[in-house]
């Protein structure tokens, strides 16, 4: 049929026919956007890292303390390779950093901090609350100061080597050494409940402080050939031994890394001159925005 041909109804009606079309289609609603699983698969971990953070904190109160510590301990390694675990598949994305974000104050800060509390520090009453809230506080500040240097489009040259204050995952680790030693025999009643409390305050200090500690993040890139055998043989027998005597390992690791911070401090200081970060002069080349304040 030539153009000319159609008749006026026939047009009406191929409109009208249009029209019912596109109703129907806004009818629908609009349509779901298909996600590929590899951006699913980073935050089922994260997920899972909460999980296991709450469940270490219900451990806690049915007195289970081996296992609560277990799954406090699971949940940080969970929550540390999630991220690294988007970046191989890349799979990073803005709902995925606001969810890790969300899980590492649960993970880092108010599990340790309640598995702590019910072991031990309930033990020095008011005092051992306190201390319980000041480090969960303090963890929250930590991560909320990481996110917001992270997020600077101009980064120092530092921020590779080193961190400002100790992580809150080396937080959380820290923090339960009195857990450790109570597995170990000691009791955890007295002057150790208070000894714990003071402790407690000292690793939160430690978190929301300016001093340098070693990141890890560079001058680890690579390796030299002749000592790659004997790395991996060390690392299998820390784990080795890390399933064997589990609590040992741990004080023993704690109290190696509570000895390695003044020697982060010292390399910093033969740097910049300084002893914590955030006092650096104008002549250091780092200006107001990078110091991590």
């Amino acid at each position: 049929m030539e153009p000319s041909d159609q008749t006026p109804e026939h047009a009406v009606a191929t409109t009208a026919s249009g029209s019912t079309g596109q109703q129907d289609n806004s009818a629908r609603g609009p349509r779901l956007r298909e996600i590929p699983l590899r951006l699913v698969v980073p935050n089922l971990i994260t997920v899972l890292a909460i999980c296991a953070g709450l469940t270490g904190i219900r451990l806690a109160f049915e007195n289970r303390y081996e296992l609560a510590v277990a799954m406090v301990l699971a949940a940080a390694f969970l929550d540390g390779i999630d991220g690294r675990i988007a970046r191989m598949m890349k799979a990073t994305s803005k709902f995925g950093a606001q969810m890790d974000s969300l899980a590492d104050i649960i993970n880092f800060g108010v599990a340790p901090a309640l598995v702590l509390y019910v072991f031990v520090l309930d033990q020095a009453r008011s005092l051992g609350w306190i201390a319980a809230l000041i480090y969960a506080i303090a963890a929250g500040l930590r991560l909320a100061r990481f996110n917001v240097m992270s997020e600077r489009e101009t980064k120092a040259p530092w921020q590779s080597e080193f961190f400002v204050g100790v992580p809150a995952p080396g937080g959380a680790l820290l923090v339960l050494l009195p857990v450790y030693l109570g597995f170990l025999g000691v009791a955890p009643v007295g002057i150790f409940a208070y000894a714990s409390t003071a402790y407690t305050i000292v690793i939160a200090y430690l978190l929301v402080s300016r001093l340098p500690v070693w990141s890890g993040k560079s001058g680890f890139g690579h390796i030299r050939r002749d000592l790659v055998f004997p790395m991996i043989l060390g690392v299998v027998l820390y784990v080795a031994l890390l399933m064997s005597f589990t609590w040992e390992v741990l004080v023993v690791t704690v109290i190696l890394y509570l000895c390695s911070l003044p020697f982060g401090a010292r390399s910093w200081h033969r740097r910049y001159g300084t002893l914590t970060i955030g006092e650096e002069t104008a002549e250091k080349g780092l200006s107001e925005i990078d110091r991590g304040v």
